[in-house]
């Protein structure tokens, strides 16, 4: 008997594991049973894909219609189709493959999701900005965690500017990732934007509160040190001002140069005009390749009358950075100073026979866009904080370098 019980169990669980294979293999289909695996047995499915992997989307698109057709059209080979018509440039009919698809009767749950996801990004490609806000809102009620329709929702509310509902949608996504740093970082950017709009409406306080929220959230993150100096500046508080400008010079120095004209307008503010020469100096000895803090000193200089001693910093910054359009710039208004000397303009010639000027040295290492200034989001992909300064270097070594 206890045999038989035994034989009886083993012959349930091979049962259900035949169902269970069964049904992950066949689906039901307008009274038909399709076979999943027929699509990806198809010769014309692995063509497809060896085409889309090699970035071929004429052919691919060929031959993944040929897959859908001998395979009765399975549901994963139209939402390849319809993201390989968007990436064509070819939204009208992205749309329409996807919206087709929804109109199936046997969608699951998470495969009406995926649809709805697909259809998200057709209409964001495509400018109609408030369906693609329904259909990622729609993906998120199906399945609240789905990271890429919250990810796509953020960048729509962030391209709008509304930087609120940005805001909260980002605060979502930091919830549901264990790496918390980016989304901070972020989170920052959002705060300070929020900042901005206070501003505006020239509500101090408010927008004092968010710059100091997004310090919190990100110490540097520099734009909201700039912004909450320039607040406290407005109130008439210099010093306060300057305790801003100061504290964003010591957590990035690196973007130290960004202050420079507020804290030189600063100091003469609290009576302590000194104080900013005596910071390029400081910069200077700490990064002897500091070209824009010899810069700033220089042309500090040049106001007082110091035009030699001026051109003395220019020229040693000219060593560090000969490709940067200011320094030449104000290299020219001190030689005009000194009446154009003979012996200062062939020097100068020397130091910069082998340069190239460019107006655009700020560069995006996601998507390659280049900017004449330093911006805090990318115009072209939408990512926070990923310019860098361009740095051609010298003639006696050809490779170009980036540079933070």
């Amino acid at each position: 008997m206890d045999n038989f019980i035994v034989l009886s169990g083993l012959l349930g669980l091979l049962l259900g594991i035949a169902i269970g294979k069964a049904w992950e293999r066949y689906k039901l289909r307008d009274g038909r049973w399709i076979d999943r695996r027929r699509a990806r047995e198809s010769p014309h499915y692995l063509l497809g894909l060896n085409f889309l992997v090699a970035n071929q989307t004429e052919p691919a698109i060929e031959e993944l219609t040929r897959a859908a057709a001998t395979a009765h059209d399975p549901l994963e080979i139209h939402l390849i189709l319809g993201n390989l018509y968007r990436e064509k440039g070819q939204v009208g009919r992205a749309i329409q493959e996807h919206q087709k698809l929804l109109q199936r009767p046997d969608l699951r749950k998470l495969e009406h999701a995926n649809v709805l996801l697909c259809l998200g990004l057709d209409y964001r490609r495509g400018g109609f900005v408030d369906r693609a806000v329904e259909a990622f809102t729609e993906v998120l009620r199906l399945d609240p965690d789905n990271p890429y329709a919250l990810a796509n929702l953020e960048k729509l509310y962030e391209e709008q500017h509304q930087w609120g509902e940005a805001y909260a949608t980002r605060l979502k996504l930091a919830k549901r990732d264990d790496t918390p740093a980016r989304h901070q970082e972020i989170l920052a950017f959002l705060e300070n934007e929020l900042g901005l709009e206070a501003l505006k409406r020239m509500d101090y306080a408010e927008a004092a509160r968010r710059f100091a929220a997004a310090i919190e959230l990100d110490p540097r993150n520099v734009p909201s040190y700039l912004n909450l100096g320039d607040v406290r500046f407005y109130q008439g508080d210099a010093a306060g001002a300057v305790a801003q400008w100061e504290h964003l010079i010591e957590q990035v120095p690196e973007r130290a140069y960004l202050a420079f004209a507020r804290l030189e307008g600063a100091y003469p503010k609290i009576d302590d005009a000194a104080r900013f020469p005596a910071l390029c100096q400081r910069l200077i000895v700490a990064n002897p390749q500091d070209w824009r803090a010899r810069l700033a000193l220089a042309r500090h200089l040049a106001q007082r009358g110091e035009a030699r001693e001026s051109l003395e910093l220019l020229f040693e910054a000219l060593v560090h950075n000969p490709h940067a359009l200011a320094l030449h710039q104000a290299i020219w208004e001190a030689l005009s100073q000194l009446h154009f000397a003979s012996a200062l303009v062939e020097r100068y010639v020397d130091l910069t026979r082998d340069a190239v000027f460019y107006l655009d040295p700020h560069i995006c290492i996601r998507c390659r866009y280049r900017s004449t200034e330093l911006l805090w989001q990318c115009p072209q992909c939408h990512e926070w904080n990923t310019f860098v300064e361009e740095r051609i270097a010298p003639a006696k070594d050809s490779e170009a370098t980036l540079t933070s």
